[in-house]
């Protein structure tokens, strides 16, 4: 395994080994600085912001704390990595680190606020191998013995949870120390991360409950704009503003090419996972979408591609199934062809992304780890 080190700002990287799971070995190998870097800052700022909260009150305190933790409780720092690499493909090893690492950090923040939200969204129960926060939270108002409704209260204080997240991921990303007029472009590309991760989140509701009205190309649309653009391509983007490039340089548009297309294929990665992954690497039990008839790229394909009496057996998912019939499920989706579409769809995304990076002059360093990055966030199991 290669040893990074920030050495004169910038990470020093060599290859990825072989062997191991491929996220964590491109992630580990190239960019294993830069992820405790940002460990670190969050958990010094996190630190000042939940003593400031517990001066007000001890129950502030522990709720501060509880945002802390669900911050802190793992991931693999996806969204900083992507932007470090965007940041470090237009100004190469020149660059200094320590000023703009408030703002890749804050990225996990905007991150946490996502997932806790969506979590509510989605009544998911656990996360990461644990449950999930506003059913811990539920379960802590049920022990305290507190009156009310301990699962309103959950979700209550989760979504509570989550703006103070985004809050937090403001006042952290002022942090970078940058001149003020780079600051604003920062900024307004973060506002539309923002703005676009919450018109995803809709979207994504709506199919939800809108599935007879849905279709491939919106299913692709939400994943565009829930998972591609505050996954890839607008951390991508956002490390190419930190570093001073321009909206109209062949940087962004190469960037925005390459984001997209490995934004896309990630969550069509999530949606085979959320089907047929293991727990124990997912942290989410197996099968949620066929119990819910989420409209995914894999189900709407599926139902696209069935026979008549398949798509009748299909219209079932979201029915109120057993764990039984969605494992039949699951078979036959992937008996309609749909599986192997969504792994030709993933892998034509890829060879899409790795050609973009040809198109403009980046950093040969980070040239090598988003073609990495493409490959292993792409055909990851977990």
């Amino acid at each position: 395994m290669a040893n990074d080190a920030v050495a004169g700002g910038a990470l020093q990287v060599a290859g990825p080994a072989d062997g191991d799971d491929p996220v964590r070995v491109v992630l580990a190998a190239y960019t294993k600085d830069l992820v405790d870097a940002v460990e670190d800052t969050l958990g010094t700022f996190l630190a000042a912001e939940v003593d400031a909260l517990t001066e007000i009150d001890a129950a502030m305190g522990g709720f501060a704390a509880t945002a802390r933790d669900c911050v802190l409780a793992g991931g693999k720092r996806v969204r900083p990595t992507f932007a470090y690499w965007g940041w470090r493909g237009a100004l190469g090893s020149a660059g200094a680190l320590r000023p703009v690492l408030p703002a890749f950090a804050a990225l996990e923040l905007l991150h946490t606020f996502a997932l806790v939200q969506d979590d509510v969204m989605d009544a998911s129960t656990t996360r990461r191998g644990r449950p999930t926060a506003h059913v811990a939270l539920a379960a802590r108002h049920t022990e305290a013995g507190h009156r009310g409704d301990p699962r309103r209260f959950g979700e209550a204080v989760a979504v509570l949870i989550g703006d103070l997240c985004m809050v937090w991921a403001d006042r952290l990303l002022a942090h970078a120390a940058l001149p003020p007029d780079r600051l604003l472009d920062v900024r307004r590309c973060y506002d539309q991360m923002r703005v676009e991760t919450v018109a995803g989140q809709f979207l994504d509701v709506l199919g939800e409950n809108d599935a007879a009205n849905w279709s491939v190309d919106r299913a692709l649309r939400v994943a565009r704009y829930k998972t591609a653009s505050y996954t890839v391509q607008r951390p991508l983007l956002f490390g190419a503003r930190l570093a001073g490039v321009g909206a109209d340089a062949p940087l962004t548009a190469a960037y925005t090419r390459y984001g997209i297309a490995v934004g896309e294929a990630f969550q069509l990665r999530d949606d085979l996972l959320g089907v047929y992954g293991d727990p124990a690497a997912t942290g989410k039990p197996a099968g949620d979408d066929l119990r819910t008839g989420k409209p995914t790229v894999l189900l709407m394909l599926a139902r696209q591609l069935a026979t008549p009496a398949q798509r009748r057996a299909l219209d079932r998912a979201g029915q109120g199934v057993g764990a039984g019939d969605t494992a039949r499920l699951a078979e036959l989706v992937a008996d309609t062809g749909a599986v192997d579409q969504v792994e030709l769809m993933i892998s034509g995304r890829v060879t899409e992304a790795l050609t973009a990076l040809d198109t403009a002059s980046i950093d040969e360093t980070a040239r090598t780890a988003l073609a990495g990055l493409a490959t292993a966030a792409t055909s990851r199991q977990a």
